[in-house]
């Protein structure tokens, strides 16, 4: 096989192509093969589907793989993440077998076999996987010197999104006490003085008294016998 990547679709094509997740477009498929190499890595690639649905999701990936790497005749899964997994799918032109294994098969794979040729192996990237997430998984297991399996490579993806949410968690709760420690010292009005309430000042001892109200003069004492 020559060397061949299928870049993700822009997020824009995604938009589009989401609305119709049965269309037979090749555009619509979200694929990443590995370029063929003189040491072949424990993957060929990945996969991103859009539902774990077989029957509608394999006819758009063999319309890709068939002139790539021979017909496909038969694929495998891991029936873990497969609700269904039909015996047989009808693809462009013939049947492709479709097969399962349990213990054998890394929950995270499928196999795909063509009849003389090859089998090749691609991670599948859950359907509901974020962009971000997916184009770092599709990235590693396209890598020709990549010796991470599915499941290693999907553990890994895992742990990345628990330490990017402990961080957010940790910046959340330093945001809320700084927020607890502003509102309990009195907000913007603590800082702010023309926000404070305003008392009367209270006149020094010995300050100016021309303001204060003069006190009436007592009468004069009348004379006696008068």
């Amino acid at each position: 096989m020559t060397a061949t990547i299928f870049p993700l679709p822009t997020f824009e094509d995604r938009l589009s192509s989401s609305s119709s997740p049965s269309s037979s477009s090749s555009s619509a498929l979200r694929l990443s093969l590995a370029p063929a190499g003189p040491a072949p890595a424990l993957l060929d690639g990945a996969w991103w589907p859009r539902s774990r649905d077989l029957a509608a999701e394999l006819p758009l990936l063999t319309a890709v793989l068939d002139p790539l790497w021979g017909r496909i005749t038969r694929v495998t899964v891991n029936p873990t993440h497969w609700p269904v997994v039909p015996r047989k799918v009808p693809v462009a032109g013939h049947v492709v077998n479709v097969g399962w294994f349990l213990a054998e098969q890394d929950p995270h794979e499928i196999l795909l076999l063509s009849y003389h040729l090859g089998r090749w192996n691609l991670l599948v990237v859950p359907p509901g996987t974020d962009p971000d997430t997916a184009a770092r998984l599709m990235a590693a297991a396209s890598d020709p010197l990549g010796t991470s399996t599915a499941s290693q490579l999907m553990d890994e993806a895992a742990r990345r999104q628990r330490v990017s949410g402990g961080e957010r968690a940790v910046e959340e709760a330093a945001e809320r006490a700084v927020k607890e420690v502003w509102d309990s010292e009195g907000g913007h009005g603590a800082r702010d003085p023309a926000a404070r309430p305003q008392t009367p000042p209270v006149p020094a001892e010995g300050g100016d008294r021309a303001a204060a109200p003069a006190a009436p003069a007592a009468a004069p004492d009348r004379p006696r016998g008068m």
